[in-house]
Order: C-alpha cells, then structure tokens, then sequence
C-alpha cells in the first residue's frame, strides 16, 4: 500500500508481466486509484536452444530486411538483451546504427515506439498510428505502412513465444494472433517475403495462495481488472485454485476488442473497452467509480 493513500479509492489490479505491472501501478496510483499488481504472464529469456539460434540467425542477416515489425515494447527489449550469448548482443547492436538508414522499425502503438526510442532507433525510422489512432494494434499500424511499396521486400514480425508452442503478442490479441497472421498476409499479397523470430517465452504465472486469495476478492468485492492481453484471461481461469469462481460479479477494463470478447467469454459481468493509453484507461476507471460511488 502506498503511503497516504485512501482506502476508499477504487481498487485496480494490473495483470500486466511484472515489469510492466509497476510502472502501471504507480501512474495508476497517481490518479488517485488503490493499484496492485496480478501479474498474469511471465516474460522470461528464450530456452529452447532452436529459438535462440534462430534469433542468431537473424542478427547475422539483419541487413537484408527491409522492415522490422515489433509486437511490443518486450519484444524490442529482449530483441537486443535476451541473448544466450551476451557479447552476440553486443556486437550485434552496432549492426542497427549500420542499417536504421533502410531499415524501418514498425509498432502497433506507442509504448513499443517509445521502447524502439529507447534502444536507439532514430525517430524517422518507425512506423506507428497515431496518437490518436481509434486503437494501436495490427490494423492500425497496417493503415500507416499499407501505401509503401513493399514488392520483393523482407518484413521481419518480432514476438514472443508461449511455452506451449503458440506465438503471438503480449498486448493486444490470443495466442496464434488473428492479428499478426492477418497483418502477414496483408504483407503478403502486397508481394514482401515474411519471416516471424521469437525473442522471449511467456509463461502461465504459478500464483501464490495470497494471490489466488486475492483474486478470489476480487471477483466480487467491487475491484476492477485490467487486462492488456487475453492470454492473462485464460491464464487466471486455468489457475487450480479458482476453478469454479463465478465471475459475474466481476469488472475489468479491456484494451482491445478481442480481450473484451476473452473476459465476457470468462464470465466477467461488466467489461469496459478501452484504448490501451493511460489518460483512456484513467478516463473509463472515472467512469466506473461515478457509476458505483
């Protein structure tokens, strides 16, 4: 619990990876919210010796790409840090300052731009929506990039791999995304050549008993969730110790309209779609706790 903090604000609990949990906790909390952090999907480094080679692979072909998409800020990340080999890593980083003059960097939203940013890609570099875009995912981003000319281009999909075999985004779809292979045949018929290299597992969390206590609260005790990924929907509900929790008491807040979809599937009785920014997600919280003050 933060300190000075009024018990009486409405309560949030992040589900986003333990990382990312934080910094939302504590913009949360700086509106004015009792945020805590659920964690629902663990990001860790690549294990299988395949997946790692073939992020080798790609950083001793980097050049021949003409556009490197990113499905999140954690894929930018453990792009460049998530290395078996740290001194690959290493050298490999001078090898984007080399190519970031032909090679474009691609984003759904503007959490991954800013991560791109971060990692030293130069501004004029990245493709992604608007701030103002209706909603940051693969749509959106397609919508920006759909008028370059993309015939016997390479397009490299940056992304996680789940340990049970399934690809896909942390922030904005299921497992095997009907975005990413939507947005790779868009590629496709536009005549690019589309390669996908995982950068990082994410895992099903092993919750503690207070943190299955908690959940277990907050299907009915007035608390809202926020869900950033559908993934962390199915990995609450395949935790043994919730199993026949009735959810319709519950609220949550969904950033896409896919992880609505997950939640009400779930039995959530109330589901707010938001877009994924802060000022969206502060905005419907508002709205939630004007409605039930």
């Amino acid at each position: 619990m933060f300190e000075g903090e009024d018990t009486k604000a409405l309560r949030v609990l992040v589900t986003r990876p333990a990382l990312d949990a934080q910094h939302w906790v504590q913009s949360l909390h700086n509106n004015g919210f009792l945020a805590e952090a659920l964690p629902l999907i663990e990001i860790a480094p690549l294990t299988q010796a395949a997946d790692v080679e073939a992020l080798d692979q790609i950083w001793r072909t980097i050049e021949s790409y003409s556009a490197l998409m990113f499905v999140s800020s954690n894929a930018v990340s453990h792009f460049w840090c998530s290395k078996e080999a740290v001194d690959q890593s290493i050298r490999a980083r001078p090898a984007i300052k080399d190519v970031a003059t032909t090679v474009r960097f691609l984003a759904p939203g503007p959490g991954t731009a800013a991560a791109l940013r971060a990692a030293g890609v130069p501004q004029g570099q990245i493709d992604a929506p608007p701030l103002d875009a209706a909603q940051f995912d693969s749509d959106a981003l397609w919508q920006v990039v759909a008028g370059q000319d993309w015939a016997g281009r390479r397009v490299l999909i940056v992304r996680g791999q789940s340990l049970r075999g399934q690809s896909g985004a942390d922030s904005d779809s299921q497992p095997h995304p009907p975005g990413r292979d939507w947005l790779a045949q868009k590629w496709l018929a536009a005549g690019a050549t589309v390669d996908f290299v995982s950068v990082y597992e994410r895992r099903s969390p092993h919750l503690s008993a207070t943190q299955i206590s908690r959940a277990q609260s907050a299907a009915a005790d007035g608390a809202v969730w926020l869900f950033s990924s559908s993934e962390a929907v199915a990995n609450l509900l395949a935790q043994a110790g919730l199993a026949g929790v009735d959810w319709a008491l519950a609220r949550a807040i969904a950033t896409h309209p896919r992880i609505a979809q997950a939640a009400r599937a779930a039995g959530w009785g109330v589901v707010v779609e938001s877009r994924p920014a802060l000022d969206d997600i502060v905005m419907c919280l508002r709205s939630i706790e004007s409605r039930h003050s």
